[in-house]
């Protein structure tokens, strides 16, 4: 390098010294030289400056392309040890709920708030809002996570929000047109909504949603979760809990993805036997930190998940390690039988009291209502009772404390109506009718697979409540001093409040200590427990709700839980006609649902023979996501009083004796109950205590019927009255500024 410097300033003195030879000969050969360097040192510099930037330019190319060589050495050692899972990372969680009653939309909102404090951008998005056809498949693309929240509605199908999304999904997912890798590189997650109690259709959404995506190659970053609102099933309690022990392993899931780590395998896969990663030494430790997790946190080891059916099918059929000797089959059988048995508790005893079924390990179960449920039926104005049992204070109790008229079955029977609790000893029912005034918050069952409180515990609870919501109206303007006072004396007990009394196991002994505190008894049963009913003691009055003549409609109003509904139906109606205590058939007129099938209501009554027939319009009490009912739906006073006018002329041995017009309710009445021309619908309370204590000591010998204590009905309360039913001892009250109340409520 030095010597190419030389020579450059060698050249250039020769220039130089050429161009001035003339004028500087006089000067010796040595001075002429340095000055020459001297006039001409600018050249030298910038030369100077030249090959050094050109120097230094070519030593850090040198170095640039070693330090390139290192680096892509460095990367290609980086992706060939991570050559199994790339790195991923998460811009933005969309969270899509299906869901009726609004559980599933609260889980998104709960999720989403989750989500965020991770630091990662949340979107809550409703199906019917979001087209699948224009912006599903660009998912796949920007780095999201999609979360699919979505409930199984009536016969396992999605709910109404939700079914264009999937119409549209299924269709997809068989459609050559879109191809197997539609949606690929799709990163989702499915929670599943569901219930048990519906065997064939238990979370059928869900599963469908989850098989779907995996058929247009979705990328599951973590398996299918189920939640149950069947509390005796669900793993965790409640489908809250459920949804909560499967959001902790979704955000740590989520983490994991957003720093860009890798699922870690467990080696519990299907794919265990040709699965490369796995070694001895990482096994045993990932099984130390499992059971080690799993003794911290209990209820996520126990989260129900499940992935499709068809993707297991085909790893089974890949991995030929995965297949079972014959031998091995019956051992798993065995197996499966054992867990079974166990599952289905220990063995069953007779409950002297109830003649019913009795589990013998009662602490084992689970309790009817979760906390969340309380919290909502506490909001409702329920007094809570136990696990399983409430009270609610009838709005007739307080309107007949002020003097402001009594309930239909004041009019219709003699009941006192501020000296009435209305209560249940189950809020768990078998239905979920369209019209249900609690929405559909109560739990639901097919039978008792609950803790169960003693029924002196359940009634002595009642009472208390009861009285002390009574006392709350003390001194309250307008209540009645004498009625204040007799209110705080029960006398009647309707067991109507919600659900299916008769589901509970004890009901038989709760309705003798009724008796023995001479309280009368009105049960209500959806019809769908006929065994029950023919095993129940003698009632003051026993009610079947027919909310539908045909098979068809019963289903879409009642929406039972059990699949052979109807002939429980039938079978129940028969059991009611085997009664010998006064019974009663309860039609809800629903307008456009069930107005038009008077003939088959006509049979309905030939099979039960029932001593009334009470006839009320559906009362509407709000909007409700579990319901499509509308105003439009409910029927107007004259709209109900002609059905019941062509009903009765339909049966021969039946007449319309009363009407309570303020709740849209009529009565038709078996001519039995007409005597000389009078009608004695209402009750003798006094005599039928009288006979149930007689037929109680002669432990069922002495018995009596519905003829045996009846009472004279007043002519106020009979059909055509002027007062249309309302007692003339109180005054009617109307509300000002408001149109005029039809629907009964």
């Amino acid at each position: 390098m030095l010597s190419g410097v030389a020579l450059v300033l060698l050249c250039a003195c020769r220039v130089c010294a050429s161009d001035t030879k003339e004028s500087h000969s006089i000067h010796h050969y040595g001075e002429s030289y340095f000055r020459l360097i001297w006039h001409n040192r600018l050249y030298l510099y910038t030369a100077a400056a030249l090959l050094l930037g050109l120097f230094f330019s070519l030593k850090m190319a040198v170095k640039r392309k070693r330090l390139s060589k290192n680096v892509n050495s460095l990367v290609h050692k980086v992706v060939k040890g991570n050559s199994r899972e790339a790195v991923v990372h998460v811009w933005r969680v969309k969270i899509f709920y299906g869901s009726q009653t609004g559980t599933a939309k609260g889980f998104a909102n709960i999720l989403s708030d989750e989500v965020k404090t991770l630091g990662i951008a949340a979107e809550v998005i409703d199906m019917k809002d979001y087209d699948p056809d224009d912006q599903l498949a660009d998912e796949c693309t920007n780095k999201s996570v999609c979360v699919f929240l979505v409930a199984t509605y009536t016969d396992g199908t999605p709910t109404e929000n939700a079914e264009w999304f999937c119409k549209w999904l299924e269709e997809a997912s068989t459609d050559f047109r879109y191809g197997k890798t539609y949606l690929k590189g799709l990163r989702y997650a499915v929670f599943g909504l569901g219930n048990s109690v519906y065997v064939g259709h238990y979370n059928t959404v869900g599963k469908n949603m989850d098989k779907w995506l995996w058929m247009l190659s979705g990328v599951r970053i973590m398996t299918r979760g189920e939640g149950d609102c069947n509390v005796i099933k669900s793993r965790n309690g409640s489908v809250q809990a459920d949804f909560l022990a499967w959001k902790a392993k979704f955000l740590k899931r989520l983490q994991a993805l957003a720093k860009g780590e890798e699922k870690s395998c467990t080696g519990k896969c299907k794919t265990e036997g040709s699965c490369k990663k796995r070694r001895d030494g990482q096994a045993e430790e990932e099984d130390e930190e499992e059971e080690k997790a799993a003794s911290q946190d209990g209820s996520e080891g126990d989260l129900m998940e499940s992935s499709s059916d068809e993707e297991s099918g085909l790893q089974e059929e890949q991995n030929s390690a995965s297949l079972l000797d014959m031998e091995d089959l019956g051992i798993i059988m065995n197996r499966a039988k054992t867990a079974k048995s166990n599952a289905e508790g220990q063995l069953v005893k007779v409950s002297k009291m109830n003649g019913s079924k009795k589990i013998e390990d009662e602490e084992e179960r689970r309790e009817m209502i979760t906390p969340a449920l309380r919290k909502s039926l506490t909001k409702q104005g329920y007094k809570l009772i136990g696990s399983h049992s409430g009270v609610k204070l009838c709005r007739w109790t307080k309107s007949m404390m002020r003097g402001r008229g009594g309930c239909y079955k004041h009019t219709f029977y003699g009941i006192e109506s501020h000296r009435c609790m209305e209560t249940t000893p189950s809020l768990a029912c078998a239905n979920k009718c369209v019209f249900c005034w609690r929405h559909h918050t109560n739990p639901v069952g097919t039978e008792w697979r609950w803790k169960m409180d003693p029924a002196e515990k359940i009634l002595q609870d009642a009472l208390e409540k009861h009285q002390n919501m009574i006392r709350q109206f003390r001194g309250v303007p307008g209540v009645k001093p004498e009625r204040y006072r007799e209110g705080l004396e029960v006398k009647h007990c309707a067991l109507s409040l919600v659900g299916e009394p008769i589901m509970y196991p004890e009901i038989n002994g709760f309705i003798r200590l009724l008796h023995s505190h001479h309280i009368s008894s009105f049960l209500v049963t959806n019809a769908q427990f006929p065994e029950e009913i023919r095993s129940l003691v003698p009632v003051t009055q026993l009610y079947v709700s027919v909310d539908a003549s045909t098979k068809d409609s019963l289903k879409k109003i009642d929406r039972p839980l059990f699949k052979d509904f109807w002939p429980r139906f039938l079978d129940s109606l028969k059991a009611l006609g085997e009664k010998r205590q006064r019974t009663v058939y309860r039609l809800t007129l629903v307008k456009a649902w069930n107005v038009e099938e008077m003939q088959a209501y006509s049979e309905l009554i030939a099979l039960g023979q029932p001593d009334f027939i009470e006839v009320k319009g559906v009362t509407y009490c709000g909007e409700s996501s579990a319901s499509s009912l509308t105003m439009a739906n409910v029927p107007w006073h004259q709209e109900v009083v002609a059905f019941v006018q062509q009903l009765a002329d339909m049966l021969p041995q039946y007449e319309i004796a009363c009407e309570h017009e303020h709740s849209n309710c009529l009565l038709i009445a078996h001519t039995k109950f007409k005597v000389k021309g009078e009608w004695w619908t209402w009750i003798d309370y006094e005599r039928f205590q009288q006979l149930a204590q007689a037929h109680e000591e002669t432990q069922g010998q002495q018995s009596f019927s519905a003829l045996d204590y009846m009472a004279k009905t007043p002519s106020w309360a009979l059909f055509g009255a002027r007062e249309q039913g309302f007692d003339p001892d109180d005054t009617r009250f109307q509300r000002r500024n408001k149109t005029k109340d039809i629907s009964g409520c």
